[in-house]
C-alpha cells in the first residue's frame, strides 16, 4: 500500500499533464483545447435509447426535444437537395427538404423535431408503379412527395388515402392545372407542431413547384436547367399566375432558381425578389447540391482551420485548436480541422463553411504551389480567409493582384515607427517592431491596414490589415510568448479580427454557458487519490472525508469516479479494497450523483498508443511511466473503457444507475480511436483542455475551446472541462494546499466581460487527504452558490455541446426575423447586441434577460423564431400592450412553454433549490400542479420557487401564470 504522499502525490504529478500543454508551450510554442462532434441529434441513438427519462409529470424524456404550438405562418420552408451527404445540421432550419432518394440517404437514420424529409419521385425507379415505390419510400422514412411525373400527379388521391400526414407537393408540366384540383380552398394550408404548414384536410396539398419564376428558367450563366430534375415546365406559369393561385387556394408556389453554385449574392437577391413577388423561394445552384437560400438563409456555423502540424504532434496542442478555437466558439462558430499531412478539402463552399482560417508557423509548406492554388480557388469561392502567422509562400510576389498586396524590397535601415494602428492591434501585448521580423509586402488600396510600419524613408511594410478576401496577421502579431514567465498574450484582438476578416454578422448564437438567464454550474471529480489516507483525525480514507465533508453537504448535481485499478480488488490495493468499495457504494448512492469512470489503470500518456489500433508502443519506457503499474496486468484499451464501466455497474452502483461519463486520465488527450470507443460504449467523454486563466496569467490564451473533433464522424468528438483541476493551482500538488480557491479567478475572469465557459468545480479524491484543501473546496462551493447560477449533471453540459455543435441558425431574407433549430439540448441563444426579442410575434421564446455581454434569449423545444425590436425600443418592464409577461430568469428547466390568452404555461423543475421570475408579472398569479404557490412580487417581477429534486433525473410540473388585464 503506497503512503499517503505517495499516494496523492503520484496523480497530482503525472495528472499535471492534462495541462500540460502549457508546460510545453517553451518546446512547442503551443497549449492543449479541445473539441466534440455528433450528428445532428447531438447524442448517438444507442445513448438515447439508454438515457430517456421518463417523468411523472407529463412523461416528458430530457433526451428529447418538446413541441410547442405554433403561430400562424403564412407558408413553409422548402429546401430541395439532390447531391449525397446532406448537410443534415444545416437544412434542419426548414420544415422540409425534398431529396433524391436514389442517392442512398437514409432518412431513418436521421430523424429531426422539426424538420421532415420528402422524396421526389421522378426519377426512373418509380415507372409507372408509383404506390409501391411511394410505399418503400415511406417505410425508408421519407414523410412527403415531390409528385412531378404525370403519373405521380395521378396518384396523388392514392397516396393521400394511404398516409394522409403525408407532405405532398405537386410539380412537373402544368403544375397550378394539376393542382388546383387537390388545392381545396383558401386557406387549405394551417401550422403544424414542427413550425411549418400541414397540409388540410382539404386535398392535403403541400405546396406546388412553379418552376424557375424570377430568372425565367435560366440558370447559372451558361450552365442549362434540367427541367425534369428541377422540376420545372417548358413554360412555367407567371408570377401573377403563380400569385393568384396562392390567393386562392392558400398553398404556396415555389419559385426554383439558378446560381453559379458559390454566389450567395446572387442567391440572396434571387430570393428575395421572389419573396417580394408573393411566390416562395428557393435559390440554388444548377446540381441542387448546396444548401440554397429560400425566404431563410441559414448561415454557416462552420470555419475550417488549416494549419502546418507536424506530423508527430498531437492535435491537441496545435495553435487551431490552442488558440483560434475559442475566440470562434464564442462567436458562435464550430471548427473542422486540416492539415498538409493529407490532402486538404475542396469542397468548402460559402453555404457549408463561414471562411477559412489559415495559421502557418514557418515561412513555407510541403508544396508552396499546389497550397497557393488552393488558397486561390477559395478565395475565387466567394470564401473569406483569415491568415495567422504566415501565408505559407510568398503572398506579394506570387498572389499579389489577388490578393491586394504589393511586394516590398529590402530592409529598413533604421528604427520601426507605427504609422498606422488598429485598435485591434497590441490588445493583451505591444510585441516591439524588429526588422528582422518583417514580412516584405504591403497592402494594396483595397484593404485596410491594420499595423502599419515605416522607418522614416517612406517605405511602409503592413503586418495585418483587412482586405477584400479576408484578412492577415503575420507573426509575431498574433500571439506572442513572453519567454520569461513562459506565458502567451494575443498581440491582436482575436474576436475583432476574426469577425472584420471573415465578415462575420451578428447572429443569436447557440450557447452552452447558461440557460434561462443563469449562468450553468456542475461539478466532477476524478478518482485519483481514493486510496489515500487522510492526514487528520476522523474519516479514514479521502473518499471518506469527501463524502462527510463536501458530497453530503452540497446536494447539488455532481459526477464522481474511481479508478478501478486502485479500488477493485485485483487492482493496487487488494487488502483494504473492501473498504474503498465500501465508500465508493455509498457515495455512488448519493441520488444526485452521476456514475464516472477514471479508466482501470489510469494511463499518463496516450501518445504511447498506436493511433489505429489503441494497443500500447513498445517503446522500452518502463509501466510506471505509461499508467499505475498494477501487478499482472498487460495494458488493454478495453479492459480499460469496457471493462472498469462492466466493474462500477455490477459492484458498486445501486440498483437502477449506471456509469454515465468516461473522465480523461493522464495527458487528456486521447487519439481518435479511444474517443470512438467510449461513444461506442454508450457514454460520454469529458476531461482536458487547458482553462487556467486568473489574474497573474490573464490571457484569452488560457481559455480552452468547448472541445476538439479527433479525426471525423460524429463519434470522434473529445468534451474538454470547462476549467482546470486543483492540481494547476496546488503547483502540482506541492502547495500551497489551499491554493484552489483560485479558481474563482478564473469563474470570474470567464465570465465578464465576456462569458465563455460555466462553471465547474472540477478536482480529485486526492483534495480529501488534507484540512485545507477540503475548506478550499468549502469555500468555494459556498462562493458558488451564492452566485446566479443554475446547478446541472455533466452529462446535461454534455449534451448542450453536442447540440450546440449542429445548431442551426438562419435568418429571413426580407430581414424580418430569425429562426433557429436544434434537437433541444441548447436553449438559450446569446444576442452581441442589447436589443430584446418582440415577444409579441416571437414563436418558441419563453423569455430573456441581460448578459454580462448581450441579450440572453430563452428558448424551448429546440425551434424557434423571432425578431427583436429595433434599437431604443424595450419590451422590457414597460406598461401598455407589447409588456407581456415572460421568464426572465429560472433556476430550473422549462419545457413545453405555451403563451395563453391572459399568460402562460409550461412544465418546470430542478435540481437545486428551483424558483421561476416573471417579469411583467405585477398582475400575475402561479399555480403548479394546479395548486395555487406563494409568490414574491418586487415591482414588476413575480417569483415563485418549486420543490427541488437531488436526483439525476428531474420531476417536472405543470406550471400556470394566469395575469390580469
Amino acid at each position: 500500500m503506497l503512503t499517503t504522499k505517495k499516494n496523492a502525490g503520484q496523480y497530482g504529478g503525472n495528472e499535471s499533464r492534462c495541462r500540460g500543454a502549457h508546460f510545453q508551450r517553451a518546446a512547442a510554442g503551443f497549449s492543449a483545447a479541445f473539441f466534440i462532434a455528433l450528428a445532428v441529434n447531438a447524442v448517438p441513438s444507442r445513448v438515447l435509447a439508454q438515457e430517456a427519462q421518463v417523468t411523472a409529470a407529463g412523461g416528458e424524456s430530457r433526451a428529447h426535444a418538446s413541441t410547442q404550438e405554433s403561430k400562424e405562418s403564412p407558408r413553409p420552408n422548402i429546401a430541395f437537395f439532390d447531391g449525397a451527404d446532406p448537410p443534415v445540421d444545416l437544412l434542419q432550419a426548414f420544415d422540409a427538404v425534398v431529396l433524391d432518394p436514389s442517392r442512398g440517404f437514409d432518412p431513418a437514420a436521421h430523424p429531426l423535431p422539426h424538420t421532415l424529409w420528402l422524396a421526389r419521385t421522378d426519377t426512373a425507379n418509380a415507372g409507372t408503379q408509383v404506390l409501391p415505390y411511394v410505399e418503400s419510400l415511406w417505410q425508408k422514412g421519407y414523410r412527403g412527395f415531390l409528385l412531378d411525373t404525370p403519373a405521380a400527379v395521378e396518384a396523388f388521391d392514392a397516396i393521400h388515402a394511404a398516409h394522409p400526414e403525408a407532405r405532398l407537393i405537386i410539380g412537373g408540366s402544368h403544375p397550378l392545372q394539376a393542382a388546383r384540383p387537390h388545392a381545396g380552398a383558401a386557406g387549405g394550408l394551417r401550422a403544424g407542431a414542427a413550425g411549418g404548414l400541414r397540409a388540410s384536410a382539404a386535398g392535403g396539398l403541400y405546396a406546388v413547384v412553379g418552376g424557375s419564376l424570377v430568372k425565367g428558367g435560366a440558370s447559372a450563366d451558361n450552365a442549362s436547367t434540367d427541367n425534369a430534375s428541377a422540376g420545372t415546365t417548358d413554360q412555367p406559369p407567371t408570377l401573377a399566375e403563380a400569385r393568384a393561385f396562392t390567393e386562392q387556394t392558400g398553398v404556396p408556389v415555389i419559385s426554383i432558381d439558378y446560381c453559379q453554385r458559390t454566389d450567395r449574392a446572387c442567391a440572396r437577391d434571387t430570393a428575395a425578389k421572389a419573396l417580394a413577388a408573393g411566390v416562395l423561394p428557393y435559390a440554388t445552384d444548377p446540381a441542387r447540391d448546396i444548401v440554397g437560400i429560400g425566404a431563410i438563409e441559414v448561415l454557416p456555423r462552420k470555419v475550417l482551420v488549416v494549419q502546418d502540424r507536424d506530423p508527430k504532434a498531437n492535435l491537441d496542442i496545435t495553435p487551431g485548436v490552442d488558440y483560434v478555437s475559442t475566440p470562434l466558439n464564442y462567436l458562435g462558430y464550430d471548427v473542422e480541422f486540416a492539415d498538409f499531412n493529407a490532402p486538404l478539402p475542396r469542397d468548402v463552399t460559402p453555404d457549408r463553411y463561414a471562411g477559412v482560417v489559415v495559421w502557418i508557423t514557418g515561412n513555407s509548406v510541403p508544396n508552396p504551389v499546389q497550397w497557393e492554388r488552393w488558397l486561390g480557388a477559395r478565395i475565387a469561392d466567394h470564401v473569406k480567409v483569415a491568415v495567422f502567422g504566415h501565408f505559407g509562400f510568398d503572398a506579394a510576389n506570387d498572389m499579389g493582384p489577388q490578393l491586394d498586396l504589393l511586394p516590398v524590397a529590402g530592409r529598413p535601415a533604421g528604427a520601426l515607427s507605427v504609422v498606422v494602428r488598429d485598435p485591434m492591434m497590441g490588445f493583451e501585448v505591444d510585441p516591439r517592431a524588429d526588422p528582422r521580423d518583417l514580412a516584405g509586402l504591403r497592402a494594396g488600396a483595397k484593404s485596410r491596414p491594420l499595423l502599419r510600419l515605416s522607418a522614416g524613408d517612406g517605405v511602409v511594410f503592413d503586418q495585418a490589415a483587412i482586405t477584400p478576401w479576408g484578412g492577415f496577421t503575420l507573426d509575431p502579431y498574433a500571439v506572442y510568448t513572453l519567454d520569461a514567465i513562459s506565458q502567451d498574450r494575443w498581440a491582436i484582438n482575436p474576436m475583432a479580427f476574426l469577425k472584420d476578416a471573415l465578415r462575420l454578422s451578428p447572429m443569436p448564437s447557440p450557447n452552452v454557458t447558461t440557460e434561462n438567464g443563469r449562468r450553468l454550474f456542475m461539478s466532477h471529480v476524478d478518482g485519483d487519490g481514493f486510496a489515500s489516507r487522510t492526514e487528520f483525525p476522523g474519516p479514514d480514507f479521502s473518499g471518506e472525508a469527501l463524502y462527510e465533508r463536501i458530497f453530503t453537504k452540497y446536494k447539488v448535481p455532481m459526477t464522481l469516479s474511481v479508478i478501478e485499478g486502485e479500488v477493485g480488488p485485483a487492482g493496487l490495493h487488494p487488502d483494504i479494497s473492501p473498504r474503498l468499495e465500501q465508500i465508493a457504494r455509498k457515495m455512488f448512492a448519493l441520488p444526485y450523483v452521476e456514475i464516472g469512470s477514471h479508466t482501470y489503470s489510469h494511463p499518463f500518456r496516450w501518445d504511447w498508443l498506436d493511433l489505429v489500433t489503441g494497443k500500447r508502443i513498445d517503446n522500452g519506457e518502463s509501466d510506471d511511466g505509461f499508467s499505475l503499474n498494477i501487478p499482472g496486468y498487460k495494458f488493454n484499451i478495453d479492459r480499460e473503457i469496457t471493462g472498469t464501466i462492466d466493474y462500477i455497474n455490477s459492484r458498486l452502483a445501486p440498483p437502477g444507475k449506471r456509469t454515465m461519463v468516461l473522465q480523461w486520465p493522464g495527458d487528456c488527450q486521447p487519439p481518435g480511436v479511444i474517443v470512438r470507443k467510449v461513444y461506442a460504449a454508450h457514454v460520454y467523454n469529458i476531461n482536458g483542455g487547458d482553462t487556467i486563466i486568473t489574474k497573474s496569467a490573464p490571457s484569452w490564451t488560457n481559455i480552452a475551446p468547448i472541445g476538439v473533433e479527433k479525426g471525423t464522424g460524429p463519434d470522434s468528438f473529445q468534451l474538454y472541462a470547462p476549467n482546470q483541476d486543483e492540481n494547476v493551482y496546488t503547483n502540482d500538488w506541492l502547495g500551497p494546499f489551499y491554493g484552489f480557491t483560485r479558481v474563482l479567478e478564473t469563474f470570474d475572469m470567464t465570465d465578464r466581460p465576456y462569458r465563455f465557459k460555466p462553471i465547474d468545480v472540477y478536482y480529485h479524491m486526492y483534495s480529501g487527504t488534507k484540512i485545507a484543501s477540503l475548506r478550499a473546496l468549502d469555500q468555494i462551493f459556498a462562493a458558488v452558490l451564492k452566485q446566479p447560477v443554475l446547478p446541472v449533471h455533466i452529462t446535461d453540459y454534455a449534451r448542450k455541446a453536442l447540440d450546440w455543435r449542429t445548431f442551426a441558425v438562419a435568418r429571413e431574407v426580407d430581414g424580418s426575423g430569425w429562426r433557429v433549430r436544434g434537437n433541444g439540448e441548447v436553449r438559450e441563444l446569446r444576442w452581441p447586441q442589447t436589443q430584446a426579442p418582440d415577444l409579441a410575434t416571437a414563436t418558441g421564446v419563453t423569455g430573456y434577460s441581460d448578459g454580462p455581454d448581450g441579450t440572453y434569449v430563452h428558448i424551448d423545444g429546440g425551434s424557434a423564431r423571432f425578431a427583436f425590436e429595433p434599437v431604443g425600443t424595450q419590451s422590457g418592464t414597460d406598461a401598455g400592450p407589447r409588456a407581456l409577461p415572460y421568464i426572465a430568469e429560472a433556476n430550473g428547466f422549462v419545457r413545453n412553454f405555451r403563451r395563453t390568452a391572459n399568460g402562460m404555461t409550461f412544465d418546470f423543475g430542478g435540481y437545486y433549490e428551483p424558483f421561476v421570475r416573471i417579469a411583467n408579472g405585477a398582475r400575475c398569479t402561479a399555480s403548479v400542479a394546479g395548486r395555487a404557490v406563494a409568490a414574491r412580487r418586487d415591482g414588476a417581477f413575480l417569483r415563485f420557487d418549486t420543490p427541488g429534486v437531488a436526483g439525476e433525473t428531474v420531476d417536472y410540473q405543470p406550471v400556470s401564470v394566469t395575469c390580469g388585464n
